[in-house]
């Protein structure tokens, strides 16, 4: 174990992320002793209305912990690429980043791992945890694996799987996740550090699997509207798949409503599918074709987000 933990220091290791997700894998690697040579993560964006410059979550714990920043516009920029050179990194990792390109993925000799929010090959794209709640899945996981040019294929190094409560959302979902994925990625490093590893390639899980390849492509605003004419289930599902972010939406006076938590109830309906009924008081509740969506917590356009008797309290329906 020391002769291994000897190696893991030893590796330069050049860590690669921006949002929330990405920090706490970042924070474990440290922890285990890992030898980080530099961050890159994304150049700071104005944001706000007073449009202030914003720093990535990863830049502001990069700082704090003193690490060699680097904010690359252009990822196939000379600029950046004469950087990467000079700083001779063993293995990139890659956690929640942009699409990275051969040039760059390709340079350390150990290569570059990514931490992925899915079992792969379940589940490729930008939006795997939002994806597997919206289709209702009952288990989903993490999986390490190298980067290649097709993205989310690359061989797999380790996998663990979650399990997935019905009334999770992808925001309590998202919080498991991202300590499961640094716990994942520290064991996989320690395990690439020591050459213990074997990789399998996705081909070959996926010969082994009878069910069809399910994609997490990147959510839209199309994406975010409900269908009250869908069954209860599909709405929910809905719903806690995009809750807190982006937010599931629907229309109400004309207005954006966007809807975080709701309780559904399945059974006859007495009023047609995406008609509302409320006493005003406690409860705010839309038809579906078998059942209803009581809302529990939203916000309306140009309001606060609040607690469904709050809003009522303030709004006559």
């Amino acid at each position: 174990m020391e002769a291994g933990n000897r190696k893991l220091k030893n590796l330069k290791i050049i860590f690669m992320g921006t949002p929330e997700f990405a920090v706490a894998s970042l924070d474990a690697l440290l922890n285990a002793g890992c030898y980080i040579v530099a961050v890159v993560t994304a150049p700071d964006k104005p944001a706000g209305r007073g449009m202030k410059m914003n720093e990535s979550a990863v830049k502001k714990y990069a700082f704090d912990k003193g690490l060699k920043i680097l904010q690359p516009e252009k990822l196939r920029g000379a600029e950046f690429i004469s950087e990467l050179k000079y700083l001779q990194a063993d293995l990139q990792i890659v956690v929640a980043f942009r699409m990275l390109p051969e040039i760059v993925w390709n340079m350390p000799p150990m290569g570059t791992v990514n931490v992925h929010a899915s079992l792969l090959p379940q589940y490729r794209g930008a939006a795997p945890i939002n994806w597997v709640i919206i289709n209702g899945e009952k288990e989903t996981g993490v999986t390490t694996f190298r980067l290649k040019h097709e993205i989310d294929t690359g061989d797999i190094l380790l996998q663990e799987k979650i399990p997935v409560s019905e009334n999770e959302t992808a925001g309590e979902l998202h919080d498991k996740m991202k300590i499961i994925g640094a716990e994942l990625l520290v064991k996989t490093v320690k395990g690439l550090a020591e050459g213990a590893l074997k990789e399998r390639a996705q081909a070959e899980v996926t010969s082994k699997q009878s069910a069809e390849l399910k994609h997490a492509p990147k959510i839209f605003t199309e994406n975010c509207k409900i269908d009250w004419h869908k069954p209860v289930n599909d709405v929910y599902n809905l719903i806690r798949g995009l809750s807190p972010f982006p937010g599931a939406f629907t229309l109400l006076d004309d207005k954006i409503l966007k809807v975080y938590h709701v309780e559904k109830k399945e059974g006859i309906i007495s009023s047609s599918p995406g008609s509302y009924e409320t006493d005003n008081k406690t409860y705010l509740r839309f038809a579906c074709p078998n059942g209803y969506i009581y809302l529990k917590e939203i916000q309306l356009e140009g309001k606060r987000k609040m607690m469904i008797e709050d809003f009522l309290r303030g709004h006559r329906m």
